[in-house]
């Protein structure tokens, strides 16, 4: 259907729908200061605007919003269109406290209940 369109009608829908992806994605990826919005995220990597994408390499950091997903490891893998697709060689879950040394017991008491001396 799309090679019966004229050339400019074609970019036209191709803009349109490379800014409805990024405006529906609240994905971004960190890196150093800059801020990039992910257009697509799977098991494997993410992929970016190619325009607009540097040739990342190394330790990033992704973001949903303000909460912080995940540190990853990255390389760029290759252009498919106009989008630049990342693989991860790693991809760590961040956690929200520091990870216990210990085990709780499944029966351990979950708070404390003081004393009503009078």
């Amino acid at each position: 259907m799309s090679d019966f369109l004229p050339k400019e009608v074609r970019e036209g829908l191709e803009r349109a729908q490379m800014a409805a992806m990024k405006k529906k994605s609240r994905l971004r990826v960190h890196t150093g200061d800059e801020v990039f919005p992910i257009l697509r995220y799977w098991e494997g990597g993410f992929a970016l605007e190619a325009e607009t994408a540097p040739q990342m390499r190394g330790l990033v950091d992704i973001f949903d919003g303000a909460k912080h997903l995940y540190q990853c490891l990255i390389v760029a893998s290759e252009v498919q269109g106009d989008e630049m697709h990342f693989d991860f060689k790693r991809s760590t879950v961040t956690a929200d406290r520091a990870a216990l040394d210990f085990e709780i017991a499944d029966d351990s008491p979950v708070a404390l209940l003081g004393s009503n001396a009078q």
